[in-house]
């Protein structure tokens, strides 16, 4: 019996477009599931800790806040191959924007919450604060690769179900994939 790779999802600060676009991979799914146990996901299992021994691990969204931070410094030290998985994790892309905010206004993660929740509220203006239920925010977000090595990128927003298994296939037989050309490297 052959040994199945440990895989697993994560989803930090995104959409879960990517996950949506994983789930998209219909029929796929029943050969990937012969191939990998999923020992982590959001959208397979409800595991609250990230497990050891990962053998592969594909990562949606930004690093936005202190549990992001701590999950990826978490599933880095548990995986072998960590795959930065979609514009946000690739670039920091919408949940990035906050990083302009701050850098225009010349304020901080303090001025987008006073922001967003004080000048904008429509009643009960008050900043969000719940120590262990809402995480601390980092002062800027960031891509992945700032807070943890990344071994893969698979850019897209969402990539799509086809760049998903064309960029898996290889990797499940223990080979690079090719990331190369438009239809592998486009982001958006």
């Amino acid at each position: 019996m052959t040994t199945k790779l440990r895989f697993a999802t994560v989803w930090l600060a995104g959409c879960s477009g990517c996950h949506m676009s994983f789930l998209d991979l219909d029929e796929w799914l029943f050969e990937l599931a012969e191939a990998v146990e999923i020992v982590y996901s959001p959208v397979a299992s409800d595991i609250k800790v990230f497990p050891e021994g990962v053998d592969l691990c594909l990562v949606e969204g930004a690093v936005a806040n202190a549990d992001n931070l701590e999950l990826a410094l978490q599933l880095r030290a548990r995986s072998k191959v960590v795959v930065s998985f979609g514009d946000c994790a690739v670039t920091a892309n919408v949940p990035g924007l906050r990083n302009l905010w701050a850098e225009v206004e010349g304020g901080s993660r303090h001025s987008v919450l006073e922001r967003g929740y004080v000048e904008l509220a429509d009643t009960g203006a008050q900043h969000p604060h719940a120590p262990g239920i809402v995480p601390e925010l980092l002062e800027r977000v960031l891509p992945l690769h700032e807070v943890i090595p990344v071994d893969h990128y698979l850019p897209g927003c969402p990539p799509s179900a086809e760049r998903i298994r064309t960029f898996l296939e290889p990797l499940l037989r223990g080979e690079l994939p090719a990331m190369e050309g438009p239809a592998m490297l486009g982001f958006g």
